[in-house]
């Protein structure tokens, strides 16, 4: 079984009637949560997205029945009152999303908790959520797009980074590894469960084999964890990445409880200590799949009877939810190919290829002009100049575009994905609050020049003020579409001009990352949307070498001028 959260848990959730608690019980209905309440004082009688609505907690309690966890969604001086008030009326589990929660009042809360025999997760947290079962809080953003990153299966997963939980998950999930919970314990310095804590509610899961824990630098949470290891309180293999390896004293990380004081939590002294506890260590973010994978392998190699290795080839059944063929049928995502011909744009259908979802007209045309913006840049870029290269052997188009593509990467065409997570790591910050915007821009800006980092998505090689990404903002802001991403690049854009003493204003990337962040569009998919864009224009270009040029020729990645016509503005 999971932990903290399953499909049988009964759930209340206080401040729902708030657009964020409105909008966050809609992800917990659709995700399968057994809503079964909700309260905000003065508004009983009501109902949202049809969960009844009551006045206080003990009213929801007598007329629903007994709840088993109450998610908190308010401002943060409102905290409190409704934290003490779920724990007197006999709920054992809070999840506390709201952020910058007064510390005495969270110490109120934690001696009100241990007295009434109650736990909570936060605050400052994204929540919970255990694959298939269930979700407490706001984990996921959609319920769709979760079920797509968050995978059953034996490893559970603890952070202190809201981000950095779901991109765990998400990156074990891609390569098999599926999650029996995954827990953002929160970014305070002082929060309810803490890391070791939710390794004891691990230790006790049948169906957790092995723990991943995202640490960071502040606090001794980490510490903690390694005491727990050396005790024998928790015996599962521990996979740990520690964060701010750049941090210095003073500088925040991030969240709250992410500060070097003193020399105390420092990111070498939790390292050594996990270390000798016997943790297993992960330097670089993108190597924990790999790491999990070896330890998981030693444990299946210590189990002597393994039915997976003699399973027949007969039995190794897969699934796709992608497209379903059948005599005289072809269905993308559920619906029908030829139905949707003449129906919808290309960018729609691109949409639900990617998401599972059929937008309207209106994110199709958006899409449109995002790969209208990329479709050519001119010879110079590397993907042209390969591809031309190539065409100029006398490779066939496949080849030749494939060289193109190939050339794509981190420093060509790589730079939206970066900053869509860029952008998300300070909407993260802020907690989606606009008033909070500026500060939480600055922050990001401030740690990724103090780490020497450049930030993608801002400034170009030739453009001072690239006229794409004007256009995207205007035309997103005409379909009714620009949000929080677009509203967070304009923020970052204030920021950086004020810390630098220059504007740098942000470029067509930075620009498409904004409004698929707002499309809600997984990072991991932005870049293709650069490749789709530009694959037409490197046909163009292999097409011109083999019809304009000769073979084999050198080919001067800027000595070219362009003789096509010119058309007034």
């Amino acid at each position: 079984m999971p932990i903290l959260i399953d499909a049988a848990k009964r759930v209340l959730v206080q401040g729902i009637t708030g657009r964020e608690g409105a909008t966050r019980t809609q992800l917990m209905l659709d995700y399968g949560t057994r809503v079964v309440a909700g309260v905000t004082p003065g508004k009983g009688g009501q109902t949202v997205r049809g969960v009844p609505v009551f006045d206080t907690v003990n009213e929801a309690n007598e007329t629903t029945g007994p709840i088993d966890a109450s998610v908190l969604f308010m401002p943060a001086p409102l905290v409190k009152a409704a934290a003490l008030e779920a724990i007197a009326s006999g709920i054992k589990l809070l999840v506390l999303v709201p952020d910058r929660v007064p510390l005495y009042d969270v110490l109120e809360i934690a001696a009100a908790a241990q007295a009434n025999g109650a736990q909570f997760v936060g605050p400052n947290t994204l929540g919970v959520l255990s694959p298939g079962q269930g979700v407490l809080g706001m984990m996921g953003g959609r319920a769709a797009s979760a079920s797509q990153w968050a995978i059953p299966g034996p490893v559970g997963i603890t952070s202190r980074s809201g981000g950095m939980t779901t991109s765990t998950a998400y990156y074990l999930a891609q390569a098999g590894i599926g999650a029996s919970t995954i827990v953002h314990v929160g970014g305070d310095g002082v929060v309810g469960l803490t890391h070791a804590d939710v390794l004891r509610l691990f230790e006790a899961d049948p169906q957790t084999r092995a723990v991943f824990m995202f640490g960071e630098i502040g606090t001794a949470q980490e510490e903690d964890a390694a005491a727990l290891i050396e005790a024998g309180e928790f015996t599962k293999p521990l996979i740990a990445f520690i964060g701010g390896k750049a941090a210095r004293s003073g500088m925040r990380f991030s969240h709250a409880g992410a500060i070097i004081e003193g020399g105390r939590g420092t990111h070498e002294a939790k390292v050594a200590r996990l270390r000798e506890a016997g943790a297993h260590l992960v330097e670089r973010f993108a190597d924990i799949p790999a790491v999990t994978q070896a330890v998981l392998a030693e444990l299946d190699a210590r189990t002597t009877a393994k039915p997976e290795a003699t399973k027949p080839i007969t039995e190794l059944h897969w699934k796709t939810a992608i497209t379903q063929i059948r005599p005289n049928e072809i269905r993308l995502r559920g619906h029908r190919i030829d139905r949707l011909m003449g129906r919808i744009g290309f960018s729609q259908a691109i949409f639900l290829a990617l998401t599972g979802e059929l937008p309207g007209p209106e994110v199709g045309r958006l899409l449109d002009a995002i790969l209208v913006s990329s479709i050519d840049h001119g010879a110079t870029p590397p993907s042209a100049l390969a591809a031309r290269t190539a065409a100029s052997t006398g490779a066939p188009f496949n080849a030749a575009l494939a060289a193109g593509l190939l050339s794509i990467n981190q420093h060509h065409g790589g730079a939206i994905e970066a900053c869509m997570g860029v952008i998300r790591e300070a909407l993260d910050s802020a907690r989606h609050q606009p008033d909070a915007f500026p500060q939480a821009a600055a922050g990001v800006i401030e740690a990724y020049r103090g780490a020497g980092k450049r930030l993608p998505g801002f400034g170009h090689r030739i453009h001072t003020a690239d006229p794409r990404t004007a256009r995207l903002r205007q035309l997103a802001a005409s379909l009714g579409l620009a949000g929080d991403g677009l509203a967070m690049l304009g923020a970052l854009e204030e920021a950086l001009a004020a810390q630098t003493g220059r504007p740098l204003p942000a470029n067509v990337d930075g620009a498409i990352a904004a409004v698929l962040v707002d499309l809600n569009m997984p990072s991991e998919l932005a870049n293709t949307f650069f490749m789709m864009a530009r694959l037409p224009g490197l046909v163009a270009h292999v097409h011109e070498e083999i019809t304009r040029e000769r073979p084999m020729r050198a080919i001067h990645p800027t000595d070219h001028e362009y003789d096509g016509p010119l058309y007034p503005d």
